[in-house]
């Protein structure tokens, strides 16, 4: 069965977009905010935080070293914005330095081509009837089951 495609989520940044340089921690804050909120699919509540392991979230707070409960309870009072969340998350985890972040930057959207992600990368597109290959990374693949890319465009 071919799930519902595209999954338009108003509010859910693109895995692409940064906060202060690093990819994926503001869509990380997003689903917290919109969890919280009734508004993301109930499927997607489970794949959340830090305790599905390899998936980005995990990743992100692992390369931060930060607790995800905590975060989630700091993103939850509502007080600062995403660049003050990540400065909370450089305070009580650790802050990489401008390489690292390179790297992680790096990692994460390239994840999926050529590595241990494709065999997954391929599998979910299966599930919106997409061919392997139709895009090339996890990111992209995000941006297209989202709506914000076409099959067939550049990134």
């Amino acid at each position: 069965m071919v799930a519902s495609y595209p999954t338009i989520i108003p509010g859910l940044r693109s895995p692409f977009d940064q906060v202060s340089g690093i990819v994926y921690f503001g869509r990380m804050l997003d689903k917290i905010r919109l969890a919280a909120a009734g508004k993301l699919p109930e499927g997607w509540l489970t794949m959340r935080g830090a305790t599905m392991k390899g998936s980005f979230d995990c990743r992100c707070c692992q390369f931060l070293k930060i607790d995800y409960p905590s975060l989630e309870t700091e993103t939850l009072k509502g007080d600062k914005s995403d660049s003050e969340l990540l400065a909370w998350a450089f305070q009580q985890g650790r802050q990489p330095d401008e390489q690292e972040i390179e790297v992680w930057n790096a990692f994460m959207t390239k994840r999926g081509w050529r590595d241990a992600g494709t065999q997954r990368l391929n599998e979910r597109l299966g599930e919106i009837g997409l061919l392997p290959g139709t895009v090339q990374t996890m990111f992209e693949f995000i941006d297209l089951d989202e709506g914000r890319r076409q099959v067939g465009s550049q990134p």
